[in-house]
């Protein structure tokens, strides 16, 4: 059974690679792609999973500094330039929702919950990635890594997200799986849950959050503690 949040009012902040949805399969892919029509050799996924949480860029420069390549800015750009065309043309080849959160988020709207997402992936990508996913209609607001002049980890990211879609970053958390996303929360002041099945650098326990989820059905009953506790309740 599943415990709904104990604030109705609530604004749920979610991550999305790492977070509500496995797509390192299809970053990997297009990772490589770029890499390959520069010259370079493939990198292992893991490597490019480590720069998932901030962007294009960073999974690239952690792929290539796996492999001992310097880029400059240019390189970068045309990589990163890329990279995006793959992935647009193959974003739900291998990408999966994690195992219970199309439930998981349903009870929460159902218990008067915002849900809104907030991710460092182009704005438009995003949009399309949750529509073939079938989860769009489940958020109140997106906003990706090119919504604003800033993102995550700037705090305003998510302080501005929480605003447009009407709700108060004091009943506010953050759901997340990356240090991008723990800083952030941090930083905006709210309670951050991570995801202990996401692409971080080290382990979920260790990354600083206030508690750490293992499946989504714990969810629910995580927001309520966290919440609580952050009102001292």
């Amino acid at each position: 059974m599943l415990n709904r949040p104990r604030k109705k009012s609530a604004t749920i902040v979610f991550d999305l690679d790492g977070t509500i949805a496995d797509t390192a399969g299809d970053l990997a892919d297009a990772a490589n792609a770029a890499l390959i029509s520069e010259g370079f050799g493939e990198a292992p996924a893991e490597a490019i999973k480590k720069g998932v949480g901030y962007g294009a860029k960073a999974m690239l420069q952690s792929a290539l500094s796996a492999g001992g390549h310097a880029a400059d800015a240019e390189l970068l750009s045309r990589l990163s330039a890329k990279l995006v065309a793959h992935y647009e043309e193959n974003i739900a080849a291998k990408t999966r929702l994690f195992p219970g959160f199309r439930e998981v988020a349903a009870v929460l709207r159902l218990g008067g919950a915002r849900l809104v997402l907030c991710t460092n992936k182009r704005e438009r990508l995003a949009l399309r990635l949750i529509s073939v996913l079938g989860v769009g209609s489940l958020f109140d607001a997106v906003a990706g890594g090119d919504t604003f002049p800033f993102h995550k980890p700037d705090p305003r990211h998510i302080a501005e997200l929480v605003r447009i879609a009407g709700g108060e970053l004091s009943a506010s958390v953050m759901v997340g799986d990356s240090e991008a996303d723990i800083d952030a929360a941090r930083a905006a002041g709210i309670p951050v849950i991570a995801a202990g099945f996401g692409y971080a650098s080290q382990p979920a326990d260790e990354l600083g959050a206030d508690a750490v989820m293992h499946r989504f059905e714990e969810l629910p009953a995580l927001i309520g503690a966290v919440l609580a506790l952050a009102k001292g309740a």
